[in-house]
């Protein structure tokens, strides 16, 4: 599973990159998706590579993205975050998150001791951090 974080904001930026940001649910600035990757999404990344941070994120992380900043549904009905990962690796066909009972984006705070630029990764945390953006996502939460 593959994690997209937006980094920059909505001023000045072309309609067409507006657009994808917004169906790949990233409207806000420091919202994050968690989906599965294939062809047509490794291609609107391409497209908006230069505003956001992507890269595989681990078990551990995203269960610890679930449990704090995973937005309930029905808020009576609330399921560990564990659970949800295990159900997305046994299941063959992908269910949606309100299945799960869960939103489909994560609103995130701005990182703990900054971001280091906002230029592409080796120096920067745009582009694809591979690793490296699950340390970036547990000082977002």
């Amino acid at each position: 599973m593959i994690a997209i974080i937006r980094i920059k904001g909505m001023v000045k930026i072309n309609k067409k990159i507006v657009e994808t940001l917004s169906r790949l649910r990233l409207r806000r600035k420091y919202s994050c998706v968690v989906i599965r990757e294939n062809n047509v999404i490794k291609g609107m990344i391409k497209k908006v590579r230069d505003f956001v941070a992507y890269g595989e994120i681990n078990d551990k992380t995203l269960a610890e993205l679930i449990n704090k900043r995973g937005q309930w549904i029905n808020k009576e009905k609330k399921i560990d975050g564990e659970k949800i990962i295990n159900e997305m690796k046994n299941e063959k066909i992908e269910k949606k998150w309100p299945e799960y009972n869960l939103k489909p984006f994560f609103r995130l705070h701005p990182p703990r001791k900054g971001i280091k630029s906002k230029i592409h990764f080796p120096k920067g945390v745009l582009g694809n951090n591979k690793e490296k953006i699950n340390d970036l996502i547990m000082r977002m939460l």
